[in-house]
């Protein structure tokens, strides 16, 4: 089902249209979640913290050609505002081969620098075989991950969000048997829970490709269409690499606390790697609803649909918050049953160490969401710049001493960068234009 954002009730189209998304991306935390539950269960804490280790640095890696493709995307969804097609198409043709040639070069250079990249995020010699042999795996699925993100964007920027869920929904469900199947059953150890989330990979990355191809011709140029447009060319380059830099700043900065979390040895290490996994579950829906709402203000900026943006700004933030505060309450409530999940009873270090973490920074899951808000705004009124700035302000906290200062310092950066991006929305709102 494809939705028209410019046109309806403005709360319940944000909602129907990013409940897929929302539930889309919270099975793709299976992917994660299994390997990291199964590990950590099945093969003990250091092994756990390979796997935690290495799915920060992924993510880091995943949101360079991730904030590309949500960039192209806001264009995607301003040229469908328009009802411009040629420019659409042309759009999506130049966004693909530009992603794709990103992604492969990057797939290189990871597999050429594995050394210097353990020896920059302080890996511990007990975990770092473990977590170099994870990583030797895990980086052939980057290939899949790209062009999975890449389409996924592209359909949601036209209004269809329950597609993707679709190929997710199949994919997580196979990464989760074949995680049983090559570590729980077979003695194929860490590599075996990187087997299992490459193929899973792979499966939504073709699954979503042959739908585009069969499905999506209207939005797809033909060989008579194909040609080179420099504009077009510009206005990818310029929201997407504007977007890669926040979102790539935004996980640089995840990838420090990481190095910083390591320097605290295997424990600090394995509760970091369970408690983040639940941290980012927890906030995940407001994560979407932002990229939901991003949508919405792209398609209404090409329609120049200025006053419904406006409304539709002040029910999202409301939206968001009501949510936000619910989960900050059960985070807290819920901590230590939720550590238990990943780590054993006996692991009673490191379970109090996840718990912390949870409680310090899960009270303020409020900060996060309207970030999230942020970002979706100006990166859909070609402010992408904006988003960089909004997301160095809320990083620029996390250089603090101590483990309880690390897990403080994300919650003040938030906050410091919520207050900065308001100042600049409420100004561009009171000017009668959008930012």
């Amino acid at each position: 089902m494809y939705y028209d954002l410019t046109r309806g009730k403005i709360s319940r189209s944000l909602i129907l249209f990013a409940l897929p998304m929302i539930a889309g991306n919270l099975l793709q935390q299976f992917y994660n979640i299994a390997d990291t539950l199964i590990v950590g269960r099945v093969l003990g804490s250091n092994a756990l913290a390979a796997v935690g280790s290495s799915y920060t640095l992924m993510t880091f890696l995943t949101s360079i050609f991730l904030g590309l493709s949500m960039g192209a995307g806001a264009l995607f969804s301003i040229y469908q505002g328009r009802k411009d097609l040629s420019s659409l198409k042309l759009s999506i043709l130049h966004a693909f081969l530009l992603i794709l040639a990103v992604t492969l070069v990057l797939n290189l250079a990871v597999y050429a620098g594995i050394e210097p990249i353990l020896t920059f995020l302080r890996v511990p010699d007990e975990v770092r075989p473990g977590m170099r042999t994870y990583l030797l795996i895990i980086f052939a699925g980057l290939i899949a991950t790209s062009v999975y993100n890449f389409f996924s964007c592209m359909l949601r920027a036209l209004g269809n969000s329950s597609v993707p869920l679709i190929f997710l929904a199949v994919s997580a469900v196979l990464n989760i048997a074949l995680d049983l199947l090559f570590v729980a059953v077979l003695p194929f150890g860490i590599a075996g829970a990187a087997l299992a989330t490459v193929l899973a990979q792979y499966v939504s990355a073709v699954g979503i490709l042959l739908y585009v191809l069969l499905r999506c011709r209207m939005w797809l140029p033909s060989k008579k269409e194909w040609r080179f447009s420099h504009s077009i060319l510009k206005e990818i380059l310029n929201l997407s690499s504007m977007t890669c830099i926040q979102q790539s700043v935004m996980n640089f900065g995840i990838l420090m606390v990481q190095g910083l979390v390591n320097s605290f040895g295997p424990a600090v290490m394995a509760a970091f790697a369970a408690a983040v996994k639940i941290d980012t579950f927890a906030y995940l829906p407001v994560q979407d609803f932002g990229n939901a709402y991003s949508t919405f203000t792209a398609q209404n900026y090409g329609a120049g649909n200025h006053e419904r943006i406006r409304r539709g700004t002040k029910d999202a933030f409301a939206l968001s918050a009501a949510f936000s505060i619910v989960i900050s309450l059960l985070v807290n409530l819920f901590a230590h049953p939720l550590m238990q999940i990943f780590v054993k009873a006996s692991e009673m270090e490191v379970i109090a160490i996840g718990v912390q973490y949870l409680r310090l920074e899960g009270s303020f899951y409020l900060g996060i969401g309207w970030l999230f808000l942020l970002y979706g705004y100006y990166r859909a009124v070609k402010r992408a710049e904006m988003s960089v700035v909004l997301t160095v302000i809320s990083l620029g906290m996390r250089a603090a001493l101590g483990v309880a200062g690390i897990w403080i310092a994300i919650p003040i950066g938030w906050a410091l960068a919520d207050m900065t991006g308001l100042f600049f929305l409420r100004r561009a709102f009171r000017s009668q234009k959008p930012a």
